[in-house]
């Protein structure tokens, strides 16, 4: 049997929901301080961009660039941009691009990166649940489960479910990172968002892992190290999908599917579903 690839997310984690113990309650009035990656991605910082698969940034880029048919000068929403890979290398290209993510030590460091390549990014601290963008991008992504993927409760109705709905009668917490996204594009407007599929991880399910029928998540605990070696355990919550279940979410949020890949990342090519690939890139537009 072919050993299962290790499945590795935006924040350097083997992801798509995944939750910590919480630390604490955040006055609702601030959606981002009650999150629970927050104070994950805090503990992680530039430590995240050790993990291999964010060496794959520059390839992802230009398949992306070519498969959204995008053209230097045009704007870019990146959400959950963590430190700001895909922001930056999309900005190094000549692209207008805005990043946000929950966390602000990831977005303290996309800033300082900025800085430090001469590259003018706007980043900024936001909740993807709560994008209020309208009509200002050519093209929105989330990729390596930034934010898509990440927004989900561990499981129907725990205490981590997001109180939020959407204009749109959603409460599914990353369908709404969707209709945002699909909001926040001009008419022809592009998505490329990146989603772990259900298959791969019920085909490398492995001892003492869980997976919950119900909810498609996939349990895991692990141990993440800060840059100066302090260790955390994490438990995981990774979210699976379907290209059925990509289609009906970006036909809800009002975007027209054009491909559903599946990828691995930092091997971004056009390739139908499969049950060997970690995830699926779904590529959509509005019309």
């Amino acid at each position: 049997m072919t050993s299962r690839p290790t499945r590795t997310g935006t924040s350097g984690l083997p992801s798509g929901s995944v939750r910590t113990e919480r630390e604490g309650s955040a006055s609702s009035s601030d959606p981002t301080a009650s999150h629970w990656f927050a104070p994950l991605a805090d503990h992680l910082g530039e430590a995240y961009l050790r993990y291999s698969f964010t060496r794959g940034t520059e390839q992802e880029t230009d398949a992306l660039i070519e498969a959204l048919g995008l053209e230097p000068g045009q704007r870019v929403l990146d959400v959950g941009c963590g430190p700001g890979r895909h922001a930056l290398a999309l900005a190094a290209r000549g692209f207008d691009v805005v990043g946000v993510d929950i966390s602000e030590r990831f977005v303290e460091l996309a800033r300082v990166a900025a800085d430090d390549a001469a590259l003018d990014v706007s980043f900024e601290v936001a909740d993807a649940r709560h994008l209020t963008f309208v009509g200002e991008f050519d093209a929105a992504i989330s990729l390596c489960q930034g934010a898509f993927g990440l927004c989900g409760a561990s499981t129907p109705g725990a205490d981590d479910a997001p109180a939020v709905d959407s204009p749109l009668g959603r409460t599914d917490p990353d369908g709404l990172v969707l209709d945002g996204m699909a909001r926040a594009l001009r008419p022809g407007g592009r998505v490329a968002v990146s989603a772990f599929s259900s298959y791969f991880q019920l085909r490398y399910l492995e001892k003492g892992d869980e997976f919950d029928a119900e909810a498609g998540v996939h349990l895991e605990t692990t141990e993440l190290r800060d840059p100066q070696g302090t260790v955390r355990e994490a438990k995981l919550w990774t979210t699976g999908f379907t290209p059925r279940e990509l289609r009906d979410m970006a036909d809800h949020a009002g975007l027209t599917v054009d491909e559903i890949w599946s990828v691995t990342p930092g091997h971004y090519r056009r390739q139908p579903p499969d049950l060997e690939h970690p995830e699926f890139l779904l590529l959509a537009h509005r019309a």
